[in-house]
């Protein structure tokens, strides 16, 4: 088994660090059942980790070629705000023990989403979490988002650190697609239940939460990867 010196993290934000993809599958579940179409939990899921282009032509595949996608992002916009306004954003469970461990170890880390720089930064100050992050990389900053392999390269690239030496944490098969196309290790800690099949294959390592990427970034020395 080779192992890696591990030398940064590389985060994904939606469903990884933040829990908004509750969020945004309710306020898109709303806004598109105003507009007359139905999006069950199944498809909402299917689009974890997804730049906005394809979530926008995935839609338009389910909903059928009248459905005004416009007016669907408008008062999806309208739900998710009056939600985080009055809930806020969770952090997910054990992103706290995570950085920790990545403090006592002496890591650099950096963000990488598939968001726009506007929205992450508001989720991330939603969630009060708005000072952690010193590098942030967003689709505003990559060519392609994932699951091409732009975002995590920018990052480590910003990290001053080989792709190599970084361990991408991610939730979603389309950033897990991502993080192994750029050459970085890579866990999945999956959002759903169960991580889909072909993406738990790729991934180095299938764990079920950010405590348990706290107690394996604790270790001495390379990790098992």
């Amino acid at each position: 088994m080779n192992r890696l010196r591990l030398a940064a993290l590389i985060f994904d934000m939606d469903g990884l660090v933040l829990d908004t993809e509750t969020t945004y599958f309710e306020a898109w579940r709303r806004a598109a059942a105003d507009i007359g179409c139905e999006l069950t939990e199944q498809f909402c899921a299917g689009l974890s980790g997804c730049s906005g282009e394809i979530v926008r032509q995935r839609l338009q595949d389910y909903c059928g070629a009248e459905f005004d996608v416009a007016a669907f992002q408008q008062l999806s916009g309208v739900y998710w705000t009056r939600h985080v306004e009055r809930h806020g954003i969770a952090v997910k469970p054990g992103f706290r023990a995570a950085l920790a461990a990545a403090d006592r170890r002496g890591l650099n880390y950096a963000l990488a989403t598939n968001s726009r720089r506007a929205n992450a930064e508001r989720c991330l100050q939603a969630a009060g979490l708005q000072q952690v992050f010193s590098v942030i990389v967003t689709a505003d900053n990559a060519m392609q988002p994932k699951p091409a392999p732009d975002l995590f390269l920018r990052a480590a690239e910003a990290l001053a650190c080989p792709i190599a030496d970084c361990l991408v944490l991610e939730d979603s098969p389309v950033g897990v697609r991502a993080a192994k196309a750029a050459g970085a290790r890579c866990i999945m800690v999956p959002s759903a239940t169960a991580a889909e099949p072909e993406a738990a294959e790729l991934a180095d390592l299938v764990l079920a939460d950010l405590y348990q990427v706290a107690d394996l970034i604790s270790a001495q020395g390379p990790l098992p990867l």
